[in-house]
């Protein structure tokens, strides 16, 4: 499980330390940050899949990204006794992003590339990457480190000396991150784990409910312990929660929402479409005739009740087109789902927010502006904990 979540100079994200529990609430007012901080998590899980540098890139590059206010804040502009001015930067540009556990922690430093040096000026060059052992990077808990294009691992065979380091013979490219170009089991395990740990966190937002929505269609059924991005898969996915997961918490969690409910899912052939069975009804009702509220429920309970769950279970707005009895049922999923995976939601809607801060183990964080730049809000009431960046 995740302790700490770093941000530093993503958008509003001028220097955000969250910590982090079983299961998270952020909340705050629209424009607090809560969208950069989804986005900024999203960048991280990208490290170990080959693609935050073409996703900043899309973004416009570092120079589209970074945080747009000055580097420092005097008191006296703090204060509100002075307005924000711009001054001379004494720090190189720089977009970090890193978290930490009990076991492991990880940090990039992403920079801009020298002028002219290529024409593909929207990338922005990996300064520094590292992996250390432990909630907090210190020198001895170092284990792997990457410093341009050159990466050293502890070499344990060398005696188990804190100073003894094996550099690998081949280097790696400034738009490259260690962890998809480096994956030796043997030298380097602790990149292995810490690689696989982030590939299984999964994301979901913004499901699409519209006439011609994936989840609506008939699509071909074979085993789905893991929902889909776009939710395609729902029907094959639903009966694979029958087959091989819990059928029981989804017959309740169905239940829960729609009284005398249950879902069904129609074989055509090979090919899957997903129906909800209401009481009072003559027949089922098709996914195309699903109420947009009643299919991105049905979505949220695939996502929730997957068979196989991730290390990081994120949530963007999943209150969206769900009407607001429904949400105290979403909490209760939400809060199941946090047993077996830690759970992120992120979230303005104050029903859903109040029925999860009520949930055993949660943690509610709320975000807001000081000085066009996110803050925690409550940061008094909670255990912030401690953080350093890997300098250049």
């Amino acid at each position: 499980m995740l302790s700490t979540l770093a941000i530093a100079n993503y958008r509003s994200l001028r220097e955000l330390i969250v910590p982090l529990g079983p299961l998270n609430v952020i909340t705050g007012p629209n424009g607090s940050g809560k969208s950069n901080l989804y986005r900024a998590l999203r960048l991280l899980a990208l490290t170990a899949r080959g693609g935050v540098i073409p996703s900043l890139a899309r973004e416009g590059g570092l120079q589209s990204t970074l945080w747009a206010g000055p580097e420092r804040f005097s008191r006296a502009v703090a204060k509100g006794e002075y307005a924000v001015q711009g001054t001379v930067r004494k720090d190189a540009v720089s977009l970090k992003l890193g978290f930490s556990g009990e076991t492991f922690g990880y940090a990039i430093d992403l920079g801009l590339p020298v002028p002219g040096s290529s024409q593909f000026s929207l990338d922005p060059v990996i300064k520094r990457e590292c992996i250390w052992g432990g909630p907090l990077l210190r020198p001895s808990t170092l284990l792997v480190d990457r410093q341009g294009p050159m990466i050293r691992i502890r070499d344990e065979a060398a005696g188990a000396r804190q100073d003894d380091w094996m550099t690998l013979a081949q280097p790696v490219a400034s738009f490259d991150s260690m962890m998809t170009e480096f994956a030796d089991p043997r030298s380097a395990p602790e990149m292995i784990a810490v690689r696989e740990q982030i590939r299984s966190w999964r994301f979901y937002d913004h499901f699409r409910t519209d006439e011609h929505a994936p989840a609506r269609q008939v699509q071909i059924g074979t085993h789905s312990p893991v929902l889909a991005d776009d939710g395609a898969n729902l029907a094959a996915a639903l009966q694979t929660i029958r087959e091989i997961g819990d059928g029981a918490a989804l017959d309740t969690a169905i239940g829960d929402a729609f009284p005398g409910a249950r879902v069904e899912i129609v074989n055509h052939e090979g090919r899957f479409e997903v129906a909800l069975r209401q009481e009072g009804l003559l027949r089922p009702l098709r996914g195309a005739e699903l109420s947009d509220g009643t299919l991105r429920y049905l979505l949220l309970a695939a996502a929730l009740l997957s068979p196989r769950p991730p290390a990081l279970l994120v949530l963007d707005e999943p209150e969206t087109s769900l009407h607001p009895d429904l949400l105290p049922s979403l909490a209760r999923l939400i809060a199941r789902a946090s047993v077996h995976s830690q759970v992120l939601v992120v979230s303005h809607a104050a029903r859903l927010v109040a029925a999860l801060e009520r949930e055993a183990g949660s943690q509610s964080i709320v975000l807001e502006r000081r000085l066009g730049a996110t803050a925690l809000g409550d940061a008094d009431s909670l255990d912030i904990p401690a953080w350093k960046w890997p300098v250049r």
